[in-house]
Order: C-alpha cells, then structure tokens, then sequence
C-alpha cells in the first residue's frame, strides 16, 4: 500500500471515530469528567488506529513501521519437546570360559620311560602288563641300561619315568644324577622299585633321597606282611580299592627288601610299612615331592600279582595326576 492511500485510511478513521464520540457524549456532563472521558476515549481511538494501521500493512505483505522506523518483528522462542524415552536392549557380555585341565586325557597321552629288569624273566615284567591293562603308550627300554640312560639323556620331555629293579641287577651311580634333577627342576613324575637301597643309600641316589625326605633304615631280612600306614591316601583306592599286601609268597630268599624312615622335617608320607603302629619307621613304600614321587623297597613279585598290578596302577595313575597338577 501507497503512503498516501495509508494516510487517507488513518483521516478516514479518526474522523468515523471522532464523529462516533461526538455522538456517544452525554447531554450535560460536569466540566472535569467530560475531559477525563474524552482524553481516555481518544487514547483509545489512536490505539485502535495504530493497530489498524499495523494489520493493514500486514495484510499487504509489508513490514509494521512506527515513526518512519521499521518495527523489530516478534520471533517466537523455541518451544522445547521432551524426546520419547528410548530403551537399548543390553547387550550381554560374552563370558569366555577358562579351559579346564583335563587330567584324563593328558595321563593318557603321557610320555612314560620305562626301565624293568625282568622283561625276559620266567617271573614276567608286571610294570608292563599294569600299563598295557591301562592302554597307556609308553617307552620301555627292558633291562637294555644303556638304552634307558640314551632316553634319559634325550630331549624328551618325560612325564613319568619308571624304574622297576627287582632283579640283583642295579640301577644306580649315573642314572640318579640324570633322573635328580627331572623330578626337582623338571617336576616329572618318578616310580622306583629297588629292594637294594642297602647298598646305594649314601651314594649318588642321596640327590633324590635327602630332598625327598626319607633315608635308609635297615635291612628288611624276611618277606612279610605289608601294612598301609596311610588309609586315606589315593594310593590305595583311585582307581583300584580293596587290595592288601598282607599275603605274600616270597619268591626271593636273601632279603625281604629294606626299611626307610622319614628324616627331621620331612614332608614324605610313609604309605606302607611294616609295623602297623609306626608312622615315620620301618617304612617300605613312601610318597614325596607332592606325591609325584613313589619309593618302593620291596620286590613286587613277592606278594599277589593281582594285588601289586592293581597298586602299580594307582601308582601311575596318581604320580602323573600330581606331575600334570604342578605344571602350568
């Protein structure tokens, strides 16, 4: 809209309003409410005017102007909407699980050394037959010494190794000196069958005896009764239970073994012995190094062969359970 087509809209407005008034005012009024009327009558018409005027432009699609100034124009504050709650479903932490050793399994995958003199023998070789019962893979050097110290001195990494010397033949001397330091540094397991410690006992064979915890006695003279000193020990029920020594058929007349009792401090078990009453003496079979070690001093072909097959068992059943619980 022209300025000039305003400005003849506002004079035809306030004379319409000032006629209206003129109209409206009353026959006789008293001097000081007719003024304070008027004035408030036409502080209304010129406010009613400038909003006409401002709607006017508006609808023209001009911007509101006041004294010749544009008027600042009205931007609505931002209305703030409260978003929708959202929910994430968790997702669940993977729990990886810890592989557990399986003892079972690596017992049967054991690298077993086998030394046993009576391979050839009208006796049999009973450490043989105990490990075929249990379908174990072994290396068995018979009584082939020069091959059993080649196979000591290899670089297999044996978990058990098996010295059964029931004939009046001997390992000793250079063999402890290689075997010592398996079971110590090594932790592999060790089973020794030797009636002859007698003869041994302040030699080489000290390098496992003193740290084992135990010491030679005194000769046993007769074969006799075997009492088990320690009952609860799984050397007499895992796997096999039930059995007993206290039946005996010697076959070997000039000695029934040796004694060995435990030295000041010792951390061995006398398992068997035989006195039923004595704990820490006249032992003939004793467990150290966690029980990951078996000294027997008695020969196995002096007693039951169903008996000592299902002790041999055990025997190499618990001494790799301990070798495989000490390793990482």
């Amino acid at each position: 809209m022209s300025t000039k087509a305003r400005y003849g809209l506002i004079a035809f407005t306030g004379v319409l309003v000032l006629a209206l008034l003129a109209c409206g005012l009353p026959a006789t009024a008293t001097p000081g409410s007719d003024a304070t009327t008027v004035a408030m009558q036409v502080q209304l018409t010129m406010q009613a005017i400038q909003n006409a005027t401002l709607a006017a432009q508006v609808a023209q699609g001009g911007q509101p102007t006041q004294g010749g100034q544009l008027l600042p124009t009205y931007t609505p504050f931002p209305t703030y909407t409260q978003p929708a709650p959202t929910y994430t479903q968790p997702v669940p932490t993977e729990i990886i699980p810890t592989p557990t050793q399986n003892i079972a399994d690596r017992i049967k995958s054991a690298k077993i050394l086998v030394y046993e003199d009576l391979f050839l023998s009208d006796l049999g070789p009973w450490v043989k037959d105990a490990l075929d019962s249990m379908g174990l893979n072994y290396k068995y050097d018979a009584d082939a010494m020069g091959n059993f110290m080649g196979d000591l001195n290899s670089s297999t990494p044996w978990d058990l190794i098996i010295v059964a010397a029931e004939r009046r033949d001997s390992v000793q001397g250079e063999f402890w000196d290689v075997i010592a330091p398996k079971v110590i540094q090594d932790k592999t397991a060790l089973i020794v069958e030797m009636w002859y410690l007698s003869d041994t006992a302040n030699g080489r064979i000290k390098s496992l005896t003193t740290p084992c915890g135990i010491e030679f006695q005194g000769v046993r003279r007769d074969v006799d009764s075997i009492y088990i000193l320690d009952s609860q020990n799984p050397i007499f029920s895992t796997p096999n239970s039930g059995f007993s020594l206290i039946h005996y058929n010697a076959v070997w007349f000039d000695k029934g073994g040796d004694y060995i009792r435990l030295t000041s401090g010792s951390k061995a078990t006398l398992l068997a012995g035989g006195h039923v009453d004595q704990k820490a003496i006249s032992g003939l079979m004793a467990s150290c190094f966690d029980g990951r070690v078996i000294f027997q001093t008695f020969s196995n072909h002096d007693y039951n062969r169903s008996a000592i097959l299902m002790l041999w068992q055990n025997y190499i059943t618990n001494t790799l359970q301990k070798h495989f619980e000490a390793l990482p």
